[in-house]
């Protein structure tokens, strides 16, 4: 039951991750700040720093679910979500590298992908070691 549990927790962080980018991506473009994903080669260097650092955040995200759901061993599950990302994400950028001149951005989605998601088990497993008393 537990390795099921695990398997729950990663895909859950997983979900996390893909939901929320997605999400800001639906809505960036919605009001025109971003141009439709079937422009890739629209976006500019910064509209893709920007894509980077909302990926980030939601990458630490998804590192916080996998750990808050973990049946133990927080920071190993938030681990194996940031390996699962790092592959996915290697996936990603062979599959667009030509797209868009801006190689660099699928690159860095891979490189962080370990660094986030053990931000976001750091976050919750200290989150559970200091608990704020009102």
């Amino acid at each position: 039951m537990a390795t099921l549990k695990s398997f729950g927790a990663v895909l859950a962080g997983f979900v996390t991750v893909v939901v929320v980018s997605i999400g800001i991506d639906f809505i960036l473009e919605s009001v025109g700040f971003f141009p439709p994903q079937n422009e890739p080669g629209a976006y500019t260097a910064w509209m893709l720093v920007i894509a980077t650092v909302y990926r980030c955040i939601a990458t630490v995200a998804g590192g916080f679910v996998t750990a808050r759901l973990a049946p133990n061993r927080p920071m190993r599950h938030a681990v194996i979500l940031g390996i699962v990302g790092i592959v996915a994400g290697t996936f990603g950028a062979v599959v667009t590298w030509n797209m868009t001149p801006h190689h660099w951005y699928p690159i860095a989605l891979v490189v962080t992908a370990l660094p986030c998601t053990w931000l976001g088990g750091t976050l919750k497993t200290n989150k559970d070691e200091n608990p704020v008393t009102a």
